[in-house]
């Protein structure tokens, strides 16, 4: 498979998750907050910092250039929403609410920061032994 369909697969599977994740958490959290891209944002962010850890050159898993396109590129290229995340932010301010706005970007930009370390990390601590 060409290495575009790769990371077109991913690209899907990654929108298609962000779509139907929103869906869940809006229904649970409401809509006075984009909570459902923070999330979103977040849990991408941990995902590519664990991925890319995991398997860059001497990482713990040898996956083929392909299979880390489909994830790094395509996945969490699909399910992250930043341009999402600044259309909300941006109708927040029109909206009035400039302090939700605000509390949108501190939360957003902090968590994701945090959480693309963590997963960057993650996997000295969970495979403390060594490389094997």
């Amino acid at each position: 498979m060409p290495t575009s369909a790769w990371i077109a697969a991913g690209g899907a599977t990654g929108t298609l998750l962000r779509y139907g994740i929103n869906l869940v958490i809006t229904a649970w959290l409401g809509e006075a907050m984009p909570w459902g891209t923070i999330a979103i944002n977040v849990s991408g962010s941990f995902l590519i910092g664990l991925f890319a850890a995991l398997t860059e050159p001497g990482g713990r898993w040898m996956v083929s250039p392909d299979i880390r396109l489909f994830v790094l590129v395509g996945l969490c290229g699909g399910y992250t929403t930043f341009s999402s995340f600044s259309l909300q932010t941006l109708a927040l301010i029109q909206a009035g609410e400039p302090g939700r706005a605000v509390a949108n970007i501190l939360v957003s930009v902090i968590f994701c920061l945090l959480a693309v370390w963590l997963g960057y990390v993650a996997p000295a601590f969970l495979f403390q032994g060594g490389r094997n």
